[in-house]
């Protein structure tokens, strides 16, 4: 599959045939983190970002940077500067989070199974806890008790429809995530304000959305919805989080998402706004389209071989370091994120050939890509694999097979 397919390869920026990463050759920002394999993630790249989402949303809605997508100290420090808030999904994205310098009140933890330690962790802080059970709530109240302090709550609701076209289905049926939006009114109607401190609601459907209609559906249906539990509130609402779910292009035949609609259908709701949603501060909460784009994947050949007429490079990396690249976490059919040879693209298309890229692993699953038209590679050229900003060195099994850690770092 030659890497013309992929739309992604049009906006970077190439000298003299050499992807320039962060204002340096590819192979210079390999050796800058200390050699391969290696993640480099682009600061500039990550600030455009923000800055493109603030400018095309309507000013309103606040953005917030959900850690999980990448949690790497430098970027969540630098990713601090340049949103309203953060959110977590673990204890220690919490300690990241707060080390970061973001204020606890701009900081939510969202988790399906939080423990109990983790809820006195977060109430300790005096972070916002997205509730998602009656027990998590009970507990929330008991160890706020405890500890002489209010705990500030926030339900999260599996709606009764899904973002259609996602990724990743995360509302609309049965799920783990969240309290059903049915169950939630004789929630409300219990809640103690005496005991805990009523932020609002979490309502997120979905992930890695590419279609705008899908999207637009979603957020006209997660402001009826919370309108509808907001009549059963015991306070005014100060938090809505309506979630995330914007995509990012991986794959041949994609394209990016035209946030132009999504936009203005989202002015459309808040010029719309019920009373008793009109002073809560609406949250978007993105990971991936954040710092997806902005992250550079990169290895090295160290051996080419031919099997039966198939040529196969052999690398350094693979699936321990980028599981989401080798198709195993969530591709149902295997298709190729974008590939360059960071060293030599645009090079001379008479001179490429077909390859496959494997890593190092005793396992057929190691692939970094099938079936590559590139051009023609040498022991010691530099494989990049583009779009790898988000779910890659936290999402994959570093440690399977012992292979050697690999390195990050934010440029």
């Amino acid at each position: 599959m030659s890497q013309s397919k992929h739309d992604v390869l049009n906006r970077l920026r190439i000298e003299d045939s050499q992807l320039i990463i962060a204002g340096r050759p590819a192979a210079l920002a390999a050796e800058t983190a200390g050699g391969t394999p290696c993640y480099v993630y682009d600061r500039q790249q990550l600030t455009a970002r923000a800055k493109q989402l603030k400018q095309q949303l309507p000013a309103k809605i606040k953005l917030h940077y959900a850690i999980k997508a990448n949690p790497m100290p430098a970027v969540v420090d630098h990713m601090a500067t340049l949103v309203s808030g953060l959110d977590v999904a673990s204890q220690q994205e919490m300690l990241v989070a707060l080390s970061s310098g973001m204020q606890p009140e701009n900081i939510s933890f969202a988790g399906p199974a939080k423990s109990e330690q983790e809820i006195r962790a977060a109430i300790a802080a005096g972070i916002t806890l997205n509730v998602e059970s009656e027990l998590e709530y009970e507990r929330a109240i008991n160890q706020g008790d405890d500890l002489g302090i209010k705990p500030n709550i926030a339900f999260r609701v599996n709606p009764d429809f899904e973002l259609k076209a996602s990724g990743m289905k995360m509302a609309g049926g049965p799920k783990q995530f969240g309290i059903d939006a049915e169950q939630l009114p004789l929630i409300l109607n219990n809640f103690d304000n005496n005991k805990a401190v009523f932020k609002g609601f979490h309502i997120f459907a979905g992930s890695q959305n590419l279609k705008a209609e899908a999207l637009v559906e979603a957020h006209t249906k997660t402001f009826a919805l919370a309108a509808k539990l907001a009549e059963h509130a015991p306070s005014p609402l100060t938090h809505l989080n309506i979630g995330g779910g914007l995509g990012i292009p991986y794959f041949p035949g994609e394209t990016a998402l035209d946030l132009n609609p999504v936009s203005s259908n989202l002015d459309k709701l808040l010029s719309e706004l019920p009373s008793s949603l009109k002073n809560a501060e609406i949250v978007m909460e993105l990971g991936r389209f954040l710092v997806g784009e902005a992250g550079y994947y990169i290895c090295q050949v160290t051996d080419k071989k031919t099997s039966r007429d198939q040529i196969f490079l052999m690398t350094n990396g693979g699936l321990h370091h980028h599981l989401s690249n080798s198709g195993n976490f969530g591709q149902v059919i295997r298709k190729n994120y974008p590939v360059v040879l960071g060293n030599k693209v645009n090079t001379d298309e008479n001179n490429y050939e077909t390859v496959e890229i494997v890593g190092p692993l005793c396992t057929p699953l190691d692939i970094i890509g099938a079936k590559l038209t590139l051009p023609k590679a040498e022991i010691g050229d530099y494989v990049v694999v583009l779009q790898s900003g988000a779910y890659g060195a936290t999402a994959s099994p570093q440690n399977f097979l012992g292979h050697p850690q690999l390195k990050e770092i934010l440029l």
